[in-house]
């Protein structure tokens, strides 16, 4: 038995004890009967059906006991539990025959410690000992084992067989083995292919947990094949093509069994239009996600995607910072599970809020989420691993140890703007600004290069390689505003400790009139004077000259007369032509 919660197999809930739906009446029937629905997995049809003649009087335990069942296997775990108390009240030795159905729908709802209390109390049967090992699953390693050797003793389920292996593989798939998972099911394979057609979409799950796609949807097609309609193999494969090829290939495999309305559609509609705003690039996350949240675990993830894209840091910390990942520790065998994107996206959210309040003690939490994961035996030498790592170090102000990080892994990120504008930061923060002004350029989105943060280090390695002109004209394409202001000041401090005195007197001039305060004034002084020292150098142009008296004119300074004096008398003497200022 498959203990997933996101997709239960036929068996977990035993059928009706020896009660079989007689065939004859089927060939006889004018409409679908209940023969029909169950053997089509047509879960819906049998619960229209059953309520429908639960509504007309005709009701019975046979019945009832079929309406779970199929509740069941819609994932309606509450319904079929009720349906399976009430019956246990109403009929004692009925109901203890019931209570390993009763611990199977508990499982499902969660309530592991429930789940394994009931099926104590139930009669020795397969399915009492696949629960409880799907149990000691969730507990610990010891458990596990000791309760694998107890299934290994009974008898094989007549319902399901191999489920002894299909719950050891299960436990493996859980638990992140996915190589030891599928070493299970293709023994499986080789000794009842044809009657285990299933287990080809539990192998291609596999694979596609081991980053696998391609090999994914190869074993896949083995099976859709049979089953066009499946919901679950049909998500897969989409789920593939979104890894492999993009979104909207993805969303046509949906649509596609959409239009069918497949049987099995209702079991699944949760999951895909939970996908279909994956697909989507987070289009209807609002509408759709929120509900989802505790049903489908990724749900929760996503949405704190979407929050971290729309910049609402704040929503997205709220979103993650009480929930705890799925298991304690990053362990060896585990790649890209749920609880390493727990721990990344906790860090990210931290990292974000952090930086948007300012507050050291919020960044301080995302540096130890980041260090976890970078550090984790099994992430320190995977690409994300190393990617936490560098925001980890980032977050430190430690740049070289950044581009050790980054420089490994550049080569799977060569398009990527996110990274080429944080390589470029880090590449400018230890003084590599040639370097640093490439992969910054190289950024297409709109979005980045309208960034502040972006403009004002382009405008520094601009000025730091010499191009100071540049640096000025990214200030010209600004709208007056803060950072215009700010992007003024660094162009005036900057040029001005790198010699380029010309552009650091043009912006300390319009900072003096922003602003007529003394150290704007002193900056302009300086800068005008330095601007002057390489005319007379032959470093700068002599026509230059003219402009900076005329800064200086704008200035109510009494030093101001006394310089202009200075700068006259040279012009004079030098032929230089400033007649028009005199």
């Amino acid at each position: 038995m498959n203990m997933s919660r996101v997709k239960p197999v036929g068996g977990a809930a035993a059928a009706p004890a020896e009660r079989k739906i007689s065939k004859a009446g089927k060939k006889k029937a004018k409409a679908p009967s209940l023969v029909d629905f169950i053997e089509g997995r047509d879960f819906t049809g049998a619960v229209t059906l059953l309520e429908f003649e639960k509504s007309m009087n005709k009701r019975s335990a046979e019945s009832d006991l079929w309406l779970a069942y199929s509740y069941f296997h819609l994932t309606e775990y509450r319904k079929a539990l009720d349906i399976y108390l009430r019956l246990s009240q109403a009929d004692a030795e009925l109901g203890q025959r019931l209570l390993s159905n009763v611990a199977a729908c508990q499982f499902f709802l969660g309530n592991y410690t429930e789940a394994q209390d009931t099926a104590l109390s139930a009669p020795d049967t397969a399915l009492k000992h696949r629960i409880l090992f799907h149990v000691a699953g969730k507990k610990n390693e010891d458990e596990t084992r000791e309760r694998h050797q107890q299934l290994a003793d009974i008898v094989e389920d007549q319902f399901v067989p191999c489920s002894r292996q299909l719950s050891l593989a299960a436990i493996h798939y859980l638990r992140g083995h996915h190589q030891e998972a599928i070493d299970v099911y293709k023994r499986l394979l080789m000794q009842k292919g044809r009657d285990f057609l299933a287990i080809h979409v539990y192998v291609a799950l596999c694979y596609y947990k081991l980053d696998y796609y391609d090999v994914s949807g190869q074993v896949l097609n083995s099976y859709l094949q049979v089953h066009r309609d499946s919901a679950i193999a049909t998500n897969l494969k989409a789920c593939g093509y979104y890894r492999l090829c993009h979104g909207k290939a993805a969303e046509a495999e949906i649509k596609a069994l959409q239009e069918t309305s497949s049987p099995s559609f209702k079991f699944a509609k949760d999951l895909l239009e939970h996908n279909l705003v994956v697909f989507r690039g987070g289009q209807g996350a609002l509408q759709v996600l929120p509900p989802l949240v505790g049903t489908i675990p990724e749900a929760r993830l996503n949405l704190v995607i979407y929050y971290l894209k729309q910049e609402d840091f704040q929503s997205a910390y709220d979103l993650i910072k009480d929930s705890e990942p799925s298991t304690p520790s990053l362990t060896v065998g585990t790649r890209r599970t749920t609880r390493l994107l727990e721990y990344v996206l906790k860090g990210v959210a931290h990292a974000a809020l952090g930086q948007d309040l300012g507050s050291r003690d919020i960044l301080r939490v995302a540096q130890q989420y980041f260090q976890l994961v970078g550090g984790s035996a099994s992430e320190c030498d995977t690409i994300p691993g190393r990617q936490c790592m560098a925001s980890c170090y980032f977050l430190m102000k430690q740049f070289s140890d950044v581009l050790v990080y980054l420089t490994s892994v550049k080569t799977y990120f060569y398009n990527d703007d996110s990274f080429n504008f944080n390589f470029g930061q880090a590449k400018a923060s230890v003084g590599q600004f040639k370097e640093a002004e490439e992969y910054f350029l190289s950024v297409q989105s709109e979005k980045i290069k309208a960034d502040h943060i972006y403009v004002t280090w382009l405008a520094r390695c601009y000025i730091m390689n010499q191009k100071p002109s540049f640096a000025w004209d990214l200030y010209m394409k600004m709208e007056t505003s803060s950072e215009s202001f700010s992007l003024l000041l660094h162009i005036a401090n900057d040029c001005y400790k790198t010699g380029q005195f010309y552009y650091s007197a043009k912006a300390f001039d319009v900072l003096e009139k922003i602003d007529n305060s003394p150290e704007h004034w002193e900056g302009k002084r300086g800068a005008c004077i330095g601007v002057f020292q390489m005319i007379i150098a032959n470093r700068e142009t002599r026509d230059t000259l003219k402009e900076i008296i005329r800064m200086l004119r704008q200035t109510v300074n009494p030093q101001v007369d006394y310089i202009i004096r200075i700068m006259a008398r040279w012009a004079k003497a030098n032929v230089v032509p400033i007649d028009d200022l005199e």
